[in-house]
């Protein structure tokens, strides 16, 4: 097997688990939770073929990572509620895991297709946070991507590393997944943040004088 393929399956698990969870936090039906897993595990593959010219109807093509999406969602829909609980407490590690698989495999999508490092590096983001982001999108929530831990950052550094070259061996490869998968964590760990700027001044509050026995009496109009 091909590590592109593995990437893609570990992607494809991560990722339709993380949404099938999501739905169930917001207490959809077995309908909801079947579409928020599916597209959170393709919809960042299908944005990033519209970006780099891959026809949509590819995803037809891909039965058995469908296969594999649905057998993920239906094992989390059956999970006791104490294993759920679990994964939970490592939410953020699954999505990492999730975004390392998805942004190396655009990545190489759009390298071995001979696009250039800027298409790479877009196929490698898209890819990494598409399906995320719909997620949140149809879960009525903030996209992750938006909040305050650095997220996508690691899907461009990825993309940018392929792009240049610096992974073309499975082994270093896979030192890449280690590596975004790592620094996601950190990123969480510590709550490394981007730099950011609030257009929302605070008013200056004014000083208020006590009142003297004089302005009391004032007051009560003595």
């Amino acid at each position: 097997m091909h590590i592109f393929e593995v990437f893609s399956i570990i992607g494809t698990i991560a990722f339709a688990m993380s949404g099938a969870f999501v739905a169930m936090e917001e207490e959809y039906d077995i309908l909801g939770v079947l579409v928020l897993g599916l597209v959170t595990a393709f919809g960042g593959g299908v944005i990033r073929n519209v970006l780099i010219g891959v026809p949509v109807t590819m995803l037809w093509s891909q039965g058995m990572l469908i296969m594999l999406a649905l057998i993920s969602v239906a094992i989390a829909f059956v999970l006791p509620l104490k294993w759920i609980g679990h994964w939970k407490r490592t939410e953020a590690l699954f999505d990492a895991i999730g975004l390392a698989a998805f942004a190396i495999q655009g990545a190489l999508y759009a390298a071995n297709m001979g696009h250039p490092i800027s298409a790479v590096i877009v196929a490698a983001v898209m890819t990494g946070i598409g399906g995320g982001i719909i997620r949140d999108l149809l879960a009525g929530r903030k996209p992750l991507v938006l909040r305050d831990e650095i997220y996508a950052v690691w899907a461009i550094t990825a993309g940018f590393a392929i792009g240049m070259g610096w992974f073309t061996t499975n082994v270093g490869l896979l030192i890449c997944f280690a590596a975004v998968v790592f620094f996601r964590m950190c990123s969480v760990h510590y709550k490394w943040k981007l730099p950011r700027r609030s257009l929302v001044q605070t008013e200056s509050v004014k000083p208020q004088i006590a009142p003297t026995p004089l302005n009391r009496t004032l007051s009560k109009g003595e």
